[in-house]
C-alpha cells in the first residue's frame, strides 16, 4: 500500500512539473537527455531458505539505456531501461549447495533528479524513484523448475554528468534498487523470500538534443 501510494504521489508530481513549468531548455537545447552506459549490477542480496541455508545471486555486466526530461533546468525525470542475467545457486542447505540455474531480470525504474550547477561543466544530480522488476528466462539448474515473483521496489541515485564537447557529456552514475522476490522451488516444495537489493554502477556518455 505504502509502494502504491508512493507510486500515485510520483506520477502526480511528474504530470503537475509538465503541466505548470514548461520545459527550459539548456542554452537552446531541447529537453531531452539520452545516456547509454556499461553498468555492473551487483546484488547485495539476503535470504529466507525453507530448508536453511542462503541464495546467492552473482553480479552482471551490462549495457543500460536512459532517457531524461528536463522539467526545468533543475527538475527533471528519468527512465531507465536494462536487463541482465544472472546466476543463483543456494548455498548450505539441509541437503547441500543446490545450483539453481539462472534468471533474467528487468526493472524498468522511473526517477525524479535533481541537477546541480545546471549552467557549468561539471553538473551532479540527485534522484529517487521506483521499480518494477519482471524475471523471465529462468533455467531451474539442479531443479525440476523454479518460478519468482515480479514485484516494486524503492531506488536512489547520485551521479555526475561531465560535459566534453558541446551537448556531449561523460556521465558516471550510482543507484541503489531495493527488490524483493519469493521465490518457489519444484512447485513450492522449497521456498525462499530474497532480498536482491542491488548497487548498479555505471559509466558512459550522454548527448543532450
Amino acid at each position: 500500500m505504502r509502494i502504491s501510494n508512493l507510486l500515485k504521489a510520483s506520477v502526480c508530481a511528474l504530470a503537475l512539473g509538465a503541466v505548470a513549468t514548461p520545459a527550459m531548455a539548456e542554452g537552446g537545447n531541447s529537453p531531452w537527455l539520452v545516456r547509454l552506459r556499461a553498468i555492473d549490477v551487483a546484488p547485495d542480496e539476503s535470504s529466507t531458505v525453507s530448508i536453511g541455508g542462503e541464495a546467492k545471486v552473482d553480479s552482471s555486466i551490462v549495457p543500460e539505456l536512459d532517457i531524461t526530461y528536463f522539467f526545468t533546468q533543475n527538475v527533471a525525470a528519468e527512465l531507465i531501461l536494462a536487463t541482465s542475467k544472472h546466476d543463483v545457486s543456494a548455498l548450505g542447505t539441509a541437503i547441500g549447495d543446490v545450483d539453481l540455474g539462472h534468471t533474467w531480470a528487468l526493472p524498468p525504474t522511473l526517477l525524479l533528479q535533481y541537477h546541480f550547477n545546471p549552467e557549468g561543466d561539471v553538473k551532479p544530480y540527485l534522484g529517487a524513484g521506483l521499480n518494477y522488476t519482471f524475471f523471465y528466462s529462468s533455467n531451474p539448474g539442479a531443479v525440476n523448475d523454479i518460478e519468482y515473483d515480479n514485484g516494486f521496489g524503492y531506488a536512489l541515485q547520485a551521479g555526475v554528468d561531465f560535459r566534453i564537447k558541446e551537448n556531449w557529456y561523460f556521465n558516471v552514475d550510482a543507484k541503489k534498487l531495493w527488490l524483493n522476490t519469493d521465490v518457489s522451488i519444484n512447485g513450492g516444495a522449497v521456498t525462499a523470500d530474497v532480498d536482491l537489493d542491488p548497487w548498479v554502477l555505471g559509466v558512459g556518455f550522454g548527448y543532450r538534443f
